[in-house]
């Protein structure tokens, strides 16, 4: 449904599905449209001065605050880390902006402020900068968060969707759809047999080390709201890229699995806060293996498809019974305020 036919904002409009991509193209990017924003990607690149400089901002609603594996503290720092990243950055330094509702209690705040210190030095980056806010009681749902950050990109690194290649592997870095399981559990109160933790983290220093290693990286995403199918549709339409996946190949918990199967869900639109999606050329796809492996939240890296030589955007997916769907964006939304 375009925006057009919408007279309100609807909570889907920033779920990461297909009307929160209406609402980009056809507002926003209307009115803003320049080199940088027209790129569509997790953050921006601009030249300062002969530097590569990254910019990226995000703005942090999740409820509940706390949530097992992470809380909106540690969110805020590393979604935004993360989005540095992704444009081939090293990040450097974070500002913070607090809007804190009155008769939020100090240990709250206090618990929070100690987990954006403790993701920071975790992530190497540093808060500079920042400002608060405090609204009305019943105004602000508790806490919200905004993180910016910048980083510098490396001499020679240029990350787009527009250098998909055909044969290119899509490398997955771990299992998907425990944040936004994570967050539904604890929300509704749902009992598993052990907790699904959050996979909240900081993959930058996996990023840099693949770029150091000198692997090819054509491009990255990071796999939150709207998880794997999202990320990876808005890849194939910038790149004009026909995408093909294979569903046994994608690692997913088991009881992730058997949660999105309770709850009507697929796991590929199920939103992750510590893991993402590369793109490389053929012959870099086992190096690129060996590195995220070595890594704890990437122990579960695999290759789950590669870019056809069709041109056409959209990305496919053979079944376990050995048919092919179409993956999309998810439509509608699924799991509100999970970030």
């Amino acid at each position: 449904m375009p925006i057009r036919d919408t007279e309100e904002v609807l909570l889907a409009h920033g779920g990461g599905g297909r009307l929160m991509a209406q609402l980009i193209e056809e507002m926003f990017v209307p009115a803003f449209s320049n080199q940088h924003l027209d790129q569509l990607h997790d953050g921006a690149v601009v030249d300062m001065s002969g530097a590569k400089l990254a910019f990226a901002t995000d703005s942090y609603v999740v409820q509940p605050l706390f949530f097992p594996g992470g809380d909106i503290g540690s969110l805020a720092v590393n979604g935004t880390v993360n989005d540095l990243a992704m444009c081939g950055a090293r990040p450097q330094y974070l500002s913070v902006g607090m809007i804190l509702e009155e008769g939020l209690p100090m240990e709250t705040l206090r618990r929070v402020v100690e987990s954006m210190r403790d993701a920071a030095m975790a992530a190497g980056v540093t808060l500079v900068t920042g400002d608060t806010k405090v609204v009305d009681r019943g105004k602000g749902d508790g806490l919200f968060i905004n993180t910016a950050g910048v980083g510098l990109v490396p001499e020679g690194v240029v990350i787009g969707a527009r250098r998909l290649s055909p044969g290119d592997a899509v490398v997955l870095s771990g299992d998907i759809g425990r944040h936004g399981i994570a967050i539904m559990a604890e929300r509704e109160g749902l009992a598993f047999e052990t907790t699904v933790r959050s996979d909240c983290a900081s993959v930058a220093h996996v990023v840099q080390e693949l770029l150091a290693a000198g692997i090819d990286v054509h491009c990255m995403r990071d796999l939150t709201r709207g998880g794997l199918a999202s990320a990876l549709v808005e890849i194939a339409e910038a790149a004009d890229r026909q995408i093909d996946l294979d569903e046994s190949l994608i690692p997913i918990d088991p009881q992730v699995q058997g949660a999105c199967e309770i709850l009507g869900l697929d796991p590929c639109h199920v939103a992750n806060e510590g893991c993402f999606v590369a793109f490389v050329p053929a012959c870099d796809a086992r190096e690129t293996l060996r590195i995220m492996r070595n890594h704890t939240q990437c122990t579960d890296a695999v290759i789950i498809g590669g870019v056809s030589d069709e041109n056409r955007p959209v990305v496919t997916v053979k079944t376990a019974i050995g048919g092919t769907r179409l993956l999309d964006r998810l439509s509608g939304e699924q799991l509100p305020r999970i970030c």
